[in-house]
């Protein structure tokens, strides 16, 4: 497939947005080469916390901080599962929270100092094994490498265009990539990469499918169709916050409704992005696109369908295993104490691994009916040639984890954090505009923390107490949080799967770079954090529950 740059219009052509976009493109590519800007990066925040460390600079305030209860449960389970957490008031068995609320002092730390430097080279290996997303990238392509290679990825994409409506394919593709968040990480990994094909597929800008696909999986990420593990940690958080206010616990419904509103509705938003400002700005793509179904000769067809049914099979065997090992009780993917299947469990846990092993099983059951594999020397060389061409990516990911390590070690982002929360506090407005105002805050801190837990952690504690004092219900200050954490995921340099949309980018441009990327997702960010907080406006204004039992206000 070639690579030829992909638009037909020169940079600059059509109106004001199109040319402000084109010039961040321009200057986004100029930028050093995401290893060196990293370098640059790690450099500039050695010197400003070794200025800030020289003058004292900290903040004290109250933090969600989790409780180790694995580490709680291996020391029971080690004496034979005899310990049992007590309150001494009632005698009866005590629960114990995921996060409790401490008040910290937080200081800068200098990576210049001898701590700080004997930090710097002491954890640079750890840093970089410790850095989740490398070894779920590696297990997510692995299975997908092999269905890659073996033609079933190209087949798929086929039969999704010829069976779905070509006006809903952005839609399915955005859908699909805010559900994908109960899987973790599987829809940047996957679903990007297939919304540029189909798109491609279809005679339409792959970039344009990429976006989009980006768009679903990481700008409108807080909310769901379904109930996330995201969802019970922040709940969890909120309810240690409304402790310090002793208000009632909410629990992972309190922002159902609101979740599945934003859902549909920034859904549909994405969509009118992607065909109303990226691919008239791309243009028409005038790279080599896929071969269609109608133009396979009749022995590629026959083998075509017939490696589908193969896959089929071996799908249907991974999920009839799945099944066999999730739904009896005692099943090894339940929660082992609580029995639970959905939440912090086995099950959850093994979400990547399952969906790599179900690509991998129906990719090799496809290369048996197709004959595009045909010994297991062929499955081998599928994923060495996969991770090969991911080599670029891991030594991006290498200094990536260096420099998160190191700007969290210095404390710079919880302080920051911190400041910003405190004046927010202190601003002597009503409780819409405040609500408001703190959506815009986290907005902006996202870009340093993009995390959505551990801004939770330190944000709860602040507006939780602070808000009930203002009669707004604590569901109704986390939809304002699920709101400001998601619409700059898709800009920040911290998005540590950003270099590897920069790679799908590049398989389809050439001359893509970090700069390609932004101003394809500058429309995406504005558009849809503009109707996401005037949705939350309305629906404030108008007192519409925003879960079973959970109004805006106290």
């Amino acid at each position: 497939m070639a690579a030829e740059t992909a638009k037909s219009k020169e940079p600059g052509e059509g109106g004001f947005v199109q040319k402000l976009l084109d010039g961040i493109e321009k200057v986004g590519n100029k930028v050093p080469h995401p290893v060196i800007m990293f370098l640059y990066l790690i450099a500039i925040i050695a010197v400003l916390s070794q200025i800030l460390y020289m003058f004292g600079v900290s903040v004290t305030e109250e933090i969600a901080v989790p409780v180790p209860i694995e580490v709680l449960r291996d020391v029971r389970d080690a004496l034979g599962g005899s310990i049992v957490a007590y309150d001494v008031y009632t005698g009866q068995p005590a629960y114990i929270p995921e996060f409790i609320i401490e008040e910290q002092t937080i200081p800068i730390q200098s990576l210049l100092t001898v701590p700080g430097l004997r930090f710097v080279f002491s954890s640079f290996v750890a840093n970089f094994a410790g850095f989740g997303v490398v070894a779920v990238t590696l297990v997510a392509m692995a299975g997908v490498g092999v269905a890659e290679q073996a033609g079933m990825m190209a087949a798929l994409i086929r039969k999704l265009v010829k069976v779905a409506p070509r006006n809903l394919i952005a839609f399915i593709l955005i859908l699909v990539g805010v559900l994908s968040s109960v899987a973790s990480d599987a829809g940047y990994l996957i679903l990007i990469p297939l919304g540029a094909t189909a798109f491609l597929t279809l005679g339409r800008h792959p970039l344009a499918g990429m976006a989009a696909a980006f768009a679903g999986v990481s700008a409108i990420f807080a909310v769901n169709l379904l109930i996330t593990p995201v969802d019970s940690m922040i709940t969890e958080i909120t309810n240690e916050a409304i402790g310090l206010a002793g208000g009632t616990p909410i629990t992972v419904t309190a922002n159902y409704f609101f979740s599945v509103a934003s859902t549909l509705i920034l859904s549909v938003v994405a969509v009118i992005v992607t065909e109303r400002i990226i691919e008239p700005r791309l243009g028409k793509y005038e790279g080599e696109g896929l071969i269609g179904d109608n133009d396979l000769d009749p022995e590629a067809a026959k083998a075509e369908a017939r490696g589908l049914q193969y896959a089929l099979y071996g799908f249907l065997i991974v999920f009839g295993g799945v099944l066999l090992l999730s739904l009896p009780p005692g099943a090894p993917l339940r929660h082992p104490v609580t029995g639970n299947l959905i939440g912090t469990t086995p099950f959850m846990d093994s979400l990547i691994f399952i969906i790599s092993l179900i690509f991998l099983i129906s990719g090799i059951g496809y290369g048996l009916g197709a004959k595009t594999i045909k010994s297991s020397n062929d499955v081998i060389s599928a994923v060495t040639k996969t991770f090969a061409g991911l080599s670029g990516l891991i030594f991006m990911l290498l200094m990536i984890s260096q420099f998160i390590a190191f700007f969290n070690y210095t404390n710079l982002p919880r302080v920051i954090a911190v400041v910003l929360a405190n004046a927010l506090e202190q601003a002597n407005i009503g409780a819409l505009p405040l609500l408001v105002g703190m959506i815009l805050v986290i907005i902006m801190l996202n870009f340093i923390i993009p995390g959505v837990v551990p801004k939770w952690a330190i944000f709860a504690p602040i507006f939780i107490p602070l808000f009930i004092r203002l009669e707004v219900a604590p569901q109704t200050v986390l939809a304002a949080y699920r709101i400001g954490d998601s619409p700059t995921n898709v800009l920040t340099p911290l998005m540590v799967y950003l270099p590897f949309i920069v790679t799908v980018a590049q398989k389809y441009q050439k001359d893509a770079g970090l700069g390609t990327v932004i101003a394809l997702m500058i429309p995406y960010t504005l558009v849809i954090a503009i109707t996401w907080i005037l949705l939350f406006i309305i629906w404030f204004l108008l007192g519409i529950p925003l879960g079973p039992g959970y109004p805006v206000n106290v």
